[in-house]
């Protein structure tokens, strides 16, 4: 997974933590966690072509949720990152080599790996849909949540 999807995380923590009607700038962001402002921008821009996040442009532009924190999962996150694919791609190997004959019977049926694979992905996507921002507001600590405060208050002056 791209280092992307963390920093997205926790921006869209952040945002949710600040619940403001004005959006916060990329610039804000990338200072309050020490990350490249480009970088971050990109990712954000991600969000904002799934519907997580809306971008406003301008001289007081940047970022605000599209949706309610309990309606954005970390699922809807990672794959606004990293896309839809199964994380594994089975390129069947097991049936290369010299003395394999492709058509025999065992490989009618998808492997065991690739079944352990999907398996395991589809148990990580459940996991990754059934939490959500919210969820996450929920489980810090509350001197995160007003750090996150302080810091957007600072900047507004």
């Amino acid at each position: 997974m791209s280092q992307s999807v963390e920093w997205s995380v926790h921006c869209c923590l952040a945002l949710a933590w600040i619940e403001t009607d004005q959006p916060v700038s990329v610039a804000a962001l990338s200072t309050w966690f020490d990350l490249p402002r480009a970088y971050l921008n990109k990712g954000l821009q991600a969000l904002v072509r799934a519907g997580i996040l809306t971008s406003h442009p301008g001289l007081r532009g940047g970022f605000r949720l599209a949706r309610p924190p309990e309606q954005i999962t970390l699922l809807d996150i990672v794959v606004a990152h990293e896309g839809r694919e199964d994380a594994f791609r089975c390129t069947e190997i097991r049936q290369r080599g010299s003395g394999v004959d492709p058509a025999a019977p065992e490989f009618r049926r998808a492997c065991a790996v690739t079944t352990a694979m999907r398996k395991a992905d589809l148990a990580w996507r459940r996991e990754l849909a059934a939490q959500t921002v919210a969820d996450l507001m929920a489980a810090a600590p509350q001197a995160a949540a007003a750090r996150t405060r302080r810091r957007h208050q600072s900047l507004r002056g």
